[in-house]
């Protein structure tokens, strides 16, 4: 086939475009794990579409940090750092999701719909996945004073949304 290969019957050219090269180290990475990324992002997903689109997600951060991934070390730890902060944030917007479903029936669930999205990432990990302030901070790429602070924010949004049958029973 010519480079003034023809589409269809417009006789219009084709314009075919090249796809830059990604760094040949990436590419290595990505051999290396790709399968363990997408067997991880599977596990905790649970969904095979899902999961591929969480590792699809990573390795574009990952290929959009390169340079400074390489210049700081650690690539392995680091690369897997951001591919499990990518299946963590699928994973709590699924939750949410499922969750706004239930809104009608439970107004503990309407208030966490509401919650903006890093409180209701603090309150997911913090009280229904037992997760440590420190492993939240780490998840969200955030101090864990930040952590805290959304923390304590959504509490006090919950509280407030709450009907005041609720709030009395306490």
């Amino acid at each position: 086939m010519t480079d003034d290969a023809r589409a269809g019957s417009s006789g219009s050219p084709v314009v075919v475009t090249a796809v830059l090269p990604f760094p040949l180290e990436f590419e290595a990475l990505y051999v290396k794990n790709q399968e363990d990324y997408h067997r991880f992002a599977r596990a905790v997903l649970k969904d095979q579409q899902i999961a591929e689109g969480a590792v699809h997600r990573a390795f574009f951060e990952i290929l959009a940090h390169w340079p400074a991934l390489l210049a700081a070390g650690n690539v392995h730890q680091q690369t897997w750092a951001i591919l499990r902060r990518t299946v963590i944030s699928e994973k709590l917007t699924n939750y949410r999701d499922n969750l706004a479903e239930l809104t009608e029936d439970s107004d503990v669930a309407r208030a966490l719909c509401a919650l903006p999205p890093r409180q209701f990432d603090v309150t997911v990990l913090r009280y229904l996945c037992g997760c440590p302030t420190d492993d939240i901070a780490w998840y969200l790429g955030v101090t864990a004073s930040t952590v805290d602070y959304h923390g304590r924010k959504a509490k006090e949004r919950l509280e407030q949304a709450m009907p005041a049958r609720i709030r009395r029973s306490k």
